[in-house]
């Protein structure tokens, strides 16, 4: 097939993708907009080598059909790069297209400008583009459809591209998806993120996940069988269907609980999708099925989610429960009807399908939009700072809580009285002192549950205080609190520069970001503003900074191994064979002054790793699956400096591990020996407390690097009576 054979191919997708009912006036718009995106496109390729007005169709068909937009939605889709890439205009669009595609295209347009991989201002950028969302929210609709295609595509890209596109995914669209409610397509960005991010990790999970699905079809064949024979009874039309989780979802858990493959449970899901029978609610029909599955399987009680009565914020709507099957096996059953399903798939474009059937789920997602615009028309925000509270806003879990009156109200899971407070208004939580939960008198730190009817209590008296922070989990609460710190913190950052610019100058050394990350880096401090706010509020004397300031730079790390940095040159669109390995700009062995061991993962030798240079001329190094790198990547993508350890030498470095297990006579006298065995490991200090016959250790070790260190927490963890091992990362030991 030539490439034209290959377009037009592309192009009869689409329009065999859209809607059942679609005009032929619209197939007329949508064809005229792909001939004009086909002639502005004329000539240029995708890294790939590919024509690319195949991304701009492919991007349409996954807006239409999994996604489930209309003709215009289709439309702008196909020229969302055109005023980007070409001399075309949002006004040209405007004339041949009408001004609502135009307002479409215009909004993709700014997004890329944000999310464009050569620009430090994307977290500014992306806070002045959710200003429009309000306006549509297809707009983004579209745009996480254009992620989608990249990301299936992202293989053709150089590595550090790779890493940058995989974050930004991880950290922002995914998230964005699931606010959407676009489950499907959540779900697949996470693996793919995954995938390119930890590529060994992705690959040999994706293998287990396959191999566990084989090694049970037997199990799930037996499982539903009496299900679908009590279904059919019932006069039910239905598809049952087995799912296992996602590779990511699989990841995340156990980096999250710290447990084995082995220890989840819940790999196995069955999903009952039917069609409801006339003149019986949707909800009724629902229990009546789960009623059905519970007379032939024992549940767990407490592994019951109810979204069929409350759906979730995003308007997911299910009926979900673990039951006892064959083998001893736990097993996952969720319960939709066909329209449940529809909107669980497709998210907010189901939503105005079925509008009329549930505009609840609809008026969810405007109170989050209205939310967003409130959070961003306070004075003063961070940007970066609005960009993480954007983010921990779009995947809480959420709780159902009422007011005196009987009002509900949906907050994220955690939170307190005091966001409850702020939800209601401004003024209320600023002035809270406390609250009645369920009639009875708590502190405004209590946690709340689903169902707590809960009243505020207020004193005119009351102001923010720095410690509310610790215990609100809320977009709006925390901004609100910041707003009033802000002020007061801006004052204190003047009076601390002052103090730190005159104690330089006694000093005689220069005010630069060398002789700042240095007192940073020995006064254990993150970012500057910490300094001058502990120098101006008297928390920090000027005389330890004058001693930090003269202390002499050390890192252990750096005499003993290498840190190798690549230079991918960013300006060619395919990199050559030489730059494609890395080009050493930095072979570090003695001077420790060009890079920092980031110490929130504090990373060891072997350690897959990256660096940030961010601030200055440090670049900071990060474990890469580092949630601090995460983000940081996401939001300063062309920041990222490709880095690898390359040799080491005798030194050993410090690690800890952290074990449990049942209590026996010899049993610290086995680990020790162990330990004492291996020749590239030492240990400094070793703990353990035993309580109930469970014994708990805390082991530090000096080794050579993380394989030394994986070799000896197996060797520990095949002793008899040691229940887990693991590293203990982010701990300042």
């Amino acid at each position: 097939m030539d490439e034209q054979e290959m377009i037009e191919t592309a192009f009869d997708d689409l329009i065999k993708s859209l809607r059942k009912g679609t005009t032929e006036e619209s197939v007329k718009m949508i064809r005229r907009a792909f001939e004009f995106a086909r002639e502005a496109h004329q000539g240029v390729r995708r890294k790939s080598g590919e024509p690319y007005i195949l991304h701009p169709l492919a991007v349409a068909k996954i807006a239409v059909k999994e996604i489930g937009l209309g003709t215009k939605s289709a439309v702008a889709a196909l020229l969302h790069d055109v005023v980007e890439d070409t001399d075309y205009t949002v006004e040209d669009i405007a004339n041949l297209f009408g001004p609502k595609i135009a307002s479409l295209v215009d909004g993709l347009t700014k997004i890329s400008e944000v999310m464009g991989s050569n620009t430090t201002k994307q977290a500014e950028s992306f806070r002045k583009m959710i200003l429009t969302l309000a306006d549509d929210v297809r707009v983004i609709l579209i745009k996480i459809a254009d992620r989608l295609h990249n990301m299936r595509t992202l293989d053709s890209m150089p590595e550090h591209k790779q890493v940058k596109i995989a974050s930004e995914t991880l950290y922002i669209y995914a998230p964005l998806a699931h606010r959407m409610g676009l489950h499907a397509i959540k779900t697949e960005l996470e693996d793919l993120s995954l995938k390119y991010e930890n590529p060994v990790e992705y690959q040999e999970l994706e293998k287990r996940i396959h191999d566990y699905r084989d090694e049970h079809t037997g199990l799930y064949q037996q499982f539903i069988a009496p299900i679908r024979e009590r279904l059919t009874e019932s006069g039910y039309r239905y598809d049952i269907t087995a799912r296992t989780k996602s590779v990511y979802s699989v990841w995340s858990k156990m980096q999250r609980r710290h447990i084995s493959f082995e220890e989840i449970y819940d790999l196995l899901a069955v999903r009952i999708v039917f069609d409801p029978k006339d003149n019986q609610p949707e909800k009724w029909q629902c229990w009546n099925i789960y009623s059905l599955i519970t007379d032939m399987y024992s549940p767990k009680p407490e592994r019951i989610r109810d979204w069929v009565s409350v759906p979730k914020a995003n308007g997911y709507e299910a009926l979900h429960l673990t039951v006892m099957g064959p083998g001893g096996k736990w097993i996952e059953v969720q319960i939709r009807s066909r329209r449940m399903d529809e909107i669980a798939e497709k998210g907010l474009a189901a939503h105005w399908k079925y509008k009329g059937d549930n505009a609840e789920a609809s008026n969810e997602v405007d109170k989050w939009l209205a939310g967003i615009k409130e959070m961003l028309e306070q004075p003063g925000t961070d940007a970066l700072e609005f960009l993480d509270e954007f983010k921990l806003n779009l995947f809480a879990k959420e709780i159902r809580v009422f007011t005196p009156k009987g009002e509900m109200r949906t907050l994220p899971k955690g939170a307190s009285v005091l966001d409850f407070a702020y939800d209601i208004h401004t003024e209320i939580g600023n002035s809270c002192i406390g609250g009645k939960v369920n009639h009875k008198l708590v502190p405004m730190s209590h946690r709340l549950q689903s169902g707590d009817q809960v009243e505020v209590l207020t004193s005119d008296k009351q102001k923010p205080q720095s410690d509310w922070l610790d215990f609100i989990v809320t977009a709006k609460a925390r901004n609100n609190i910041l707003m009033v710190f802000r002020r007061e913190k801006k004052e204190q950052i003047r009076i601390g520069t002052t103090m730190f610019e005159k104690l330089l100058e006694d000093m005689k050394l220069p005010f630069g970001a060398e002789n700042l990350n240095k007192a940073l880096l020995h006064l254990k401090l993150q970012h500057k503003d910490d300094l001058y706010v502990s120098l101006a509020k008297g928390h920090l004397d000027i005389e330890e900074v004058r001693k930090a300031l003269k202390k002499k730079s050390e890192n252990k790390f750096v005499k003993y191994w290498k840190l190798q940095f690549f230079k991918s040159d960013k300006d060619k669109s395919v990199p050559d064979k030489e730059e494609e390995k890395g080009k050493v700009i930095n072979d570090i062995t003695d001077d420790a002054s060009d890079f920092i061991i980031a110490p929130c993962c504090n990373p060891i030798p072997g350690d897959d790793v990256v660096g940030m240079k961010i601030d200055g001329d440090k670049i900071t190094v990060h474990k890469r699956k580092c949630p601090e790198a995460i983000r940081l990547m996401s939001s300063y993508g062309d920041k990222i400096v490709p880095v690898k350890w390359v040799s080491h030498k005798i030194m050993s470095f410090l690690a800890v591990i952290k074990l449990n297990g049942i209590d026996s006579i010899g049993i610290v006298s086995d680990i020790t020996m162990i330990i004492s065995k291996e020749s590239n490991v030492n240990m400094r200090t070793v703990h353990f407390e035993t309580k109930d016959g469970i014994f708990e250790g805390m082991i530090h070790l000096y080794v050579h690097n993380t394989a030394d260190l994986n070799n000896l927490m197996m060797k520990i963890a095949s002793l008899k009576g040691v229940e887990n091992v693991s590293r203990v990362e982010n701990l300042d030991v």
